[in-house]
């Protein structure tokens, strides 16, 4: 049976095309590069350079029932005033692709130099995929050309075909399926490459260690075994990050409901079910002006007007009044901006349209107020009862996050609403393991091989600026025996402290003969390692169990332990690209995409940014290359500088590299370095920094 086809559609973005059709190339030129087969006949729109009709049409397409797999859109991406596309099309995207946009840029320059000029954005919006190309009928076909055998798989996934069974037969095969394959070098260009590579390794003052045998099989973890059975390499499987993150997701627990009282103290949490309102706002018809309440006509049939003078029969103050009498005609009340009405009154005269006539006796209050207009309808100046807010109404989401802005909080004030169903927060106890450890605070000067303790307070700052509650553990000493084990029973116990549903412990993962945490977790705490190396640099002996823990005779659920590496860096990196994601999974973020059958996103935003110059990639592994992320205000792009002298490299000693950095490189890994200019993803840890700020930093 015939593979189902794949909807595409069009969108012209043009003044001139949306006011006469028949001066489109784009459309013809673009339907030409579909080929037969994958593809259905796209569809076709054309709109002018406007916001709100290119989002609409976007939106029309990728949130229907059955969503258009591919959406192009074309035009509106240079530098003209009149060029809103990208900033249009940006909002809209709930994961960019910026491995796309690279590729049609890189394929553009090959044409013209002026190919830089170009600010194309792509992505995906719920199912479908979203990619903007020039206005040029050329341009935009040689773009489109540049991927067009790649978005079939792309838009597969997108779709939600299972990534597994897609890439079951590996990258050569997807290649041959899509009739592509990658670009070739020369010996020689390779071998330049592995010399620059290598240079690299010998910079600020250390050597990157390497083996220089090839592992036997080895045969036990057991620290009490003898030296002559010690592993020599680490008996864990070398994982992916990617692997690693769905490993830890995976034995992430579904969050906790709970039931809290609305107070300031929800900031941070997330929303667990449907709020809906218990009152209306407003409750009563109330003025939106200072002024004075009246009775207006219905219509202007010329029979009653509001002009004239009005004696003054109350006073309406925006407080608690008790009950007001009813407005008789012929006179008016005087009102504060958000007072209720007088029953009676309809509509309110503000003040600027009035002049004071007479006082009462003793000077102190208004009697007769004259009013100069008589063109004043009922409901004028008021709002109605629950226009903001109608009574029943549905205010937060299941999934919606409890802001610092206060809009969230404001609306649950507003409404009345006393209690929230919200996902508990875990409490993440932070350990530190090692002799060599010293608190960073005590007072006596350093000896032999002692260092201080950094990794814990920064672990715990991380936590707190998450809104995370966390438990000091202290440090725990590789000897005398026992101690670990005792120091991480204790935790989970709760003994003298709260009890904690993760732990986060640094250093005792690497290959040391006193590295005993997992030896620790596995045969004395009975839990299970699920990965114990990874991919990644910095950050490679990183390790993540699960541990069975039953509190009382009914609970029975798994506790969390992240053993992360512990040099300073690779402890920060990790703790960011493992631990962050698993503790929005625990309060809940992502609920709402899961509702909506998405793979939530979790963990650090993801964005694309350009490097401001050349940066030393790793042969084997993925870097997070610690940077400062800063906006220009130029061209409004993000440009990446690293942290590291010259961006030469960063050792995971290295403290001082995440000092000023707000965002982790992904640099994939390769030979020799990827060029200033590059575009790359990257993953914010803070905000984007001015450029000025940046330059101060570095």
């Amino acid at each position: 049976m015939a593979e189902q086809q794949l909807k595409a559609a069009i969108l012209v973005v043009s003044d001139t095309a949306s006011q006469d059709s028949s001066s489109d190339r784009v459309i013809d030129t673009l339907t030409d590069v579909f080929p037969d087969g994958p593809w259905e006949k796209p569809i076709t729109r054309i709109v002018p350079d406007d916001v709100l009709q290119i989002q609409r049409t976007v939106c029309e397409w990728a949130d229907s029932v059955s969503p258009v797999n591919l959406i192009l859109i074309s035009g509106g991406t240079g530098f003209a005033v009149k060029d809103i596309t990208p900033e249009a099309v940006s909002p809209l995207l709930h994961r960019h692709a910026p491995g796309l946009v690279h590729g049609m840029i890189a394929s553009s320059l090959k044409v013209t130099p002026f190919a830089m000029m170009a600010r194309p954005v792509a992505g995906t919006r719920h199912k479908s995929l979203v990619i903007t190309l020039p206005g040029s009928p050329k341009g935009a076909k040689e773009n489109l050309e540049a991927v067009i055998k790649l978005l079939p798989h792309a838009c597969t996934q997108a779709a939600g075909a299972d990534s597994r069974t897609l890439h079951a037969g590996g990258v050569k095969k997807l290649e041959a399926e899509a009739g592509v394959k990658p670009e070739s070098h020369d010996h020689h260009h390779h071998h330049h490459d592995h010399i620059h590579s290598h240079s690299h390794s010998h910079g600020h003052g250390h050597v990157v260690p390497r083996a220089h045998t090839t592992p036997l099989e080895q045969r036990s973890n057991d620290p009490a075994a003898g030296a002559t059975r010690r592993y020599r390499e680490s008996p864990y499987p070398m994982l992916s990050v990617d692997e690693a993150l769905k490993l830890v997701l995976s034995y992430t627990p579904d969050p906790e409901v709970i039931e809290v009282p609305v107070t300031v103290d929800l900031v941070g949490y997330v929303v667990a079910e449907d709020v809906y309102a218990a009152e209306a706002v407003p409750a009563y018809l109330a003025s939106i002006v200072d002024g004075y309440a009246i009775i207006a006509p219905k219509a202007p049939d010329g029979s009653t007007s509001t002009k004239g003078v009005f004696p003054v029969a109350s006073v309406t103050h925006a407080n608690e009044s008790g009950v007001l009498a009813p407005l008789e005609a012929g006179t008016i009340a005087r009102i504060t901006t958000g007072a209720p009405l007088p029953p009676n009154a309809n509509a309110v005269v503000m003040v600027e349209d009035t002049l004071l006539v007479s006082s009462t006796p003793d000077g102190k209050e208004e009697a007769t107020v004259e009013i100069l207009t008589g063109e004043i309808m009922a409901n004028e100046n008021v709002r109605q009862p629950g226009s903001d807010v109608s009574l029943g109404s549905r205010i937060l989401q299941r999934g919606d996050l409890i802001t610092p802005v206060g809009g969230e909080i404001g609306l649950l004030a507003a409404t009345g609403t006393k209690t929230v169903k919200v996902f508990k927060k875990p409490t993440v106890g932070v350990l530190s393991t090692g002799d060599e450890l010293v608190e960073h605070d005590d007072p006596r000067t350093l000896q032999g091989g002692q260092i201080r303790d950094s990794n814990r307070p920064s672990i715990l700052s991380c936590l707190k600026s998450w809104g995370i509650p966390a438990v000091d553990l202290g440090i725990a000493r590789d000897t005398p025996p026992g101690e670990l084990e005792q120091s991480l029973r204790d935790a989970l116990r709760g003994v003298g402290k709260s009890s904690v549903d993760m732990i986060i412990t640094t250093g005792g993962v690497s290959m040391g003969e006193l590295d005993l945490l997992k030896p620790t977790i596995e045969r004395s705490l009975g839990g299970t390692i699920h990965f114990g190396r990874v991919s990644m640099k910095p950050g490679k002996p990183t390790t993540f169990a699960t541990v069975p823990f039953k509190p009382t005779s009914s609970e029975r659920r798994s506790r969390l332990i992240f053993s992360l590496p512990g040099n300073p860096a690779s402890a920060l990196v990790t703790l960011n690209l493992f631990v962050l994601p698993s503790l929005h999974k625990l309060i809940g973020l992502g609920q709402k995409q899961v509702a909506w059958g998405l793979t939530p996103t979790l963990g650090l935003p993801l964005v694309a940014v350009i490097l401001s110059h050349s940066f030393p990639l790793d042969a084997k592994r993925t870097e997070y290359h610690r940077a400062v992320i800063t906006a220009s205000p130029k061209d409004g792009r993000l440009y990446a500088t690293s942290t590291g002298a010259g961006g030469v490299g960063q050792r995971s000693s290295r403290v001082g590299s995440l000092a000023s950095a707000n965002a982790l490189l992904v640099l994939q890994p390769g030979k020799g370095s990827i060029g200033q200019g590059s575009l790359v993803e990257a993953l914010l840890m803070g905000p984007v920094v001015r450029e000025a700020a940046a330059i101060a930093a570095s």
